[in-house]
C-alpha cells in the first residue's frame, strides 16, 4: 500500500486538488491529492489484474481520499457477489463523504441472478446509523431497482429513512426525482401525501422539474404541489 500511495502522489494534479476540495469542503485538503478518477480507474485494474487486490482491499482505514476513491474502485472489479458484500461491509463504515460514496459501482450487483440478495443487503444497508452507509443504500436501490426489477415497496422503503444528514436527505430527493422519471404513477401519491419532510419534498420536485425525461405537463403539476 505504500507503494501505491507514492504512486498517488506521483499522480498528483493541484489544480484537480482544488477542484476536489470545493465539491468536498467537509473534507480536510491535505487529505486530498487530486489524482483524476480515470487514472484512479486504470490503477485499480492493473491492481486486479496483478492479484493484489486483497493487499489494497485489507488496509483501513485509509488516510487520503483518493486511497478511498482506489478502494472503491477495486472493490468495484471483484467478481464473487459474497466476497464483494463482505468487503463493503468492511468499507463502508470509513465513507466519508459523498464522492467516495457515489463512486461505487460493484460490477456483481448488476447481475440478474444476485438481485435478491441485493435486496436484502440493501434493506440492511438502510437500517444503519452510518450516512453514507445510507445513501450507498439508496443509490444502489435507485441503480438497480427502478427499472424492470422495479417493486412499489422500494418507494416505501426510501420514503421511510429517517436520517437527518444532508447527503442522505438529498440522495433521498434525487431518488424520488428519478423515481418520478421511470415510474411516474407509483411515484406521484408519495408526492401528492407529502411522505417525505418539507426540504426533502421539494428538492425532489425541483431535481424532477430540472429533468428532460419529465414532461412539461407532470412538471406543473408537480410545481403545485411544493411547499410554500
Amino acid at each position: 500500500m505504500e507503494k501505491i500511495t507514492k504512486k498517488l502522489l506521483e499522480l498528483q494534479d493541484i489544480e484537480y486538488r482544488d477542484f476536489t476540495a470545493r465539491l468536498i469542503p467537509d473534507i480536510d485538503k491535505k487529505r486530498i491529492v487530486g489524482v483524476r478518477l480515470p487514472q484512479l480507474r486504470t490503477l485499480a485494474k492493473e491492481i486486479v489484474r496483478e492479484g493484489k487486490s486483497d493487499e489494497v482491499l485489507a488496509k483501513l482505514p485509509h488516510y487520503y481520499t483518493d486511497e478511498n476513491n482506489l478502494h472503491a474502485f477495486v472493490l468495484a472489479e471483484l467478481k464473487d457477489y459474497d466476497h464483494t458484500v463482505a468487503e463493503l461491509d468492511r468499507f463502508l463504515p470509513y465513507v466519508d463523504n459523498w464522492a467516495t460514496c457515489d463512486s461505487m459501482k460493484p460490477k456483481t450487483f448488476k447481475r440478474k441472478e444476485n438481485k435478491e440478495k441485493l435486496l436484502g443487503d440493501i434493506r440492511r444497508w438502510l437500517n444503519t446509523d452510518k450516512p453514507f452507509t445510507v445513501r450507498f443504500a439508496i443509490s444502489m436501490l435507485m441503480t438497480h431497482f427502478l427499472d424492470k426489477h422495479f417493486r412499489e415497496e422500494y418507494l416505501n422503503w426510501v420514503a421511510a429513512v429517517e436520517n437527518e444528514h444532508y447527503y442522505v436527505r438529498m440522495m433521498v430527493a434525487w431518488f424520488f426525482a428519478t423515481a418520478l422519471a421511470k415510474q411516474y404513477d407509483a411515484t406521484l401519491p408519495y408526492l401528492k401525501a407529502k411522505r417525505l419532510e418539507k426540504w426533502t419534498h421539494n428538492k425532489a420536485i425541483q431535481k424532477a422539474t430540472e429533468s428532460l425525461r419529465i414532461t412539461q405537463e407532470q412538471k406543473q403539476l408537480l410545481r403545485t404541489l411544493k411547499y410554500s
